[in-house]
């Protein structure tokens, strides 16, 4: 048993890496800040700031601009909206696949930790686990990096977006930039790639005293 678990030390860090891979990818889906926007007028953005995630947009206003918000308004995206860009529209397909790629690795690489260190010399099955967690997990990296990469090139050519009135946003900012997903999203990316390469890694030991059941 401590021969097989010695061999899994880079599995362990996967597991590790992956996980907080996972927990980043989640954060960077949920939170709104994809875009800062700077805005000129500030009639109704009061901050002439705004906010555009993958979800929706957000703004801080003095003015009741909706029944419910007395200062921040948030206006989710609609499926039907054909203003809203396709990087919007692939981060959210994307990011979904991922944190569910992403979620089956963890759980792949937890199996597979635990046979090795209850010491159950299974080779085909601890090594196909380790296989299958390293393909999730590099999936779900490159699931988060076309949303990433995708969403930064639009915000360093200020790309603008045609929302409609409801949404109280401009077409086009004064200038904008990136906001703390993205980063957070590049953190991730490199946490689970470097978590499937270290699972994809993994030998199974072949000892003269230890008998491998397929």
């Amino acid at each position: 048993m401590s021969s097989l678990a010695s061999t899994s030390h880079l599995q362990l860090a996967a597991f590790a890496l992956g996980t907080v891979g996972w927990i980043l990818c989640t954060i960077s889906m949920g939170i709104v800040e994809w875009r800062v926007w700077h805005v000129d007028n500030t009639t109704i953005i009061s901050s002439g700031v705004a906010w555009v995630g993958i979800w929706k947009v957000c703004f801080i206003s003095y003015l009741h601009v909706s029944p419910g918000y007395k200062e921040q308004f948030c206006h989710k995206f609609s499926s039907y909206d054909s203003s809203i860009p396709h990087e919007i529209h692939a981060a959210q397909g994307l990011l979904l696949i991922a944190m569910f790629m992403g979620l089956l690795g963890v759980a792949a690489t937890i199996f597979a930790l635990r046979n090795v260190y209850m010491g159950v010399t299974r080779k085909t099955l601890i090594t196909h686990f380790f296989l299958a967690g390293g393909c999730c997990y590099i999936l779900a990296g490159l699931c988060v990096l076309i949303p990433v990469s995708w969403n930064f090139y639009s915000v360093t050519h200020n790309q603008s977006i045609a929302f409609p009135p409801s949404y109280y946003m401009p077409s086009s900012p004064a200038a904008q930039e990136a906001g703390a997903a993205i980063p957070i999203g590049i953190v991730a990316v490199i946490l689970l790639l470097l978590s499937g390469t270290f699972s994809l890694s993994y030998r199974f030991p072949v000892t003269a005293n230890t008998i491998t059941k397929s």
